[in-house]
């Protein structure tokens, strides 16, 4: 098996220089992640591994693999193969994981990486009533960080009798990112996605349950490669079908990476997404007469003059402000908190002292 229909480059070890004497093994690339096993694919077929403990376990700086990971292995034909080494990714999705605590606050943030080196992230929303552009907003800032490149997809044309406002609500956020308007159902739309769908790249989806991911999934497919489970009438959701991490290689060469973590991603260190995605709100940043400027009350604020102008929608700056928020959050929880913590006392204190002013005039 050749793993260049994998997308894997043999210049990427000579560039990286990750083959020493010390290390050695060969290529391979994870397309499965259950507990303690890992799927792969390398030029003897696919095979399983697990990760050599001495490396990943014995207090080592080893990256653990995930879907889509490229790695070394020592290859064993009669047996599961040895994971020895991950190699550098060109693209992540990573989740927070939290552990820790001080005084009640989480003290140390880890990353936690849940699919690896794809090229294109379809963000997906629905035309029907679950439709949410903050939402897009959202996604969109975490595929720049990943370092792919975003395609908004909007799912279920058919269910839609017009869907103009949305198209023009999703291209308003796309930041550079394709807009297409697709149905599964009766293929409507799925020429336009061609030239994402090309052999030896990969794919990722990022979208909320009953999105219609597995539908698209077996159109793409041209088979039923994934269950698709029905949604619920109230709120237009549905429930993700996928158990474990994986990366699927569709019969055309090209490939999809599945994974139920992708819709726990928080917003890991995402200042590069940010301004890729909100390139639009901070060209007004660094404008403002005052170099600390807060763009609240602060006079000849180049923020308020373009919302009061049009230029910039109240609606569009309160999402920057929102994900700039979760992104500290995010990045440092306890200090966050900590922060948020005096706030509320230094309001408590000037409510506390504007009463007994007040009651002393009275």
């Amino acid at each position: 098996m050749n793993l260049i229909d994998y997308g894997f480059f043999s210049t990427t070890l000579s560039l990286t220089g990750v083959l020493t004497d010390e290390i050695s093994g060969i290529p391979a690339r994870v397309t499965a992640v259950h507990k303690e096993r890992f799927g792969l694919v390398c030029e003897y077929g696919e095979c399983y591994g697990r990760l050599k403990s001495g490396i990943y376990y014995g207090g080592g700086v080893e990256e653990f693999p995930t879907a889509g990971d490229f790695v070394l292995v020592n290859y064993n034909s009669s047996g599961d193969s040895q994971i020895i080494k991950t190699l550098p990714r060109k693209s992540k999705f990573a989740r927070n994981d939290f552990s820790g605590h001080a005084a009640g606050y989480v003290k140390t943030v880890l990353e936690q990486v849940v699919a690896a080196n794809f090229d294109y992230v379809f963000v997906m929303a629905s035309l029907n009533k679950d439709f949410n552009v903050k939402r897009v907003e959202r996604y969109l800032t975490l595929v720049w960080q990943s370092g792919a490149v975003p395609v908004i997809i909007l799912t279920k044309a058919d269910l839609a009798e017009d869907y103009s406002e949305q198209i023009r609500a999703a291209k308003k956020i796309a930041a550079g990112a394709g807009v297409h308007a697709v149905s599964a159902i009766t293929g409507f739309g799925l020429n336009t996605l061609s030239d994402y769908l090309k052999p030896r790249k990969t794919i990722a989806f990022l979208g909320s349950s009953g999105v219609g991911k597995s539908s698209l999934v077996n159109a793409l497919a041209g088979e039923k490669l994934m269950t698709v489970n029905e949604i619920r009438e109230d709120d237009s959701r549905g429930r993700h079908t996928t158990t474990h991490r994986q990366l699927i290689m569709l019969k055309s060469g090209v490939m999809i990476i599945d994974t139920p973590g992708m819709r726990e991603l928080g917003m890991w260190n995402v200042s590069t997404g940010l301004g890729e995605a909100f390139a639009d709100v901070e060209q007004y940043l660094g404008k403002c007469k005052f170099s600390d400027c807060k763009h609240q009350s602060e006079p000849d604020c180049a923020v308020k003059a373009a919302i009061a102008s049009g230029e910039l929608s109240q609606d569009r700056w309160n999402s920057y402000i929102n994900l700039k928020r979760e992104a500290r959050f995010s990045d440092d929880k306890g200090a966050y908190l900590r922060q948020k913590q005096q706030r509320h006392k230094e309001l408590a204190k000037w409510s506390k002292q504007k009463s007994r002013i007040g009651g002393l005039k009275k």
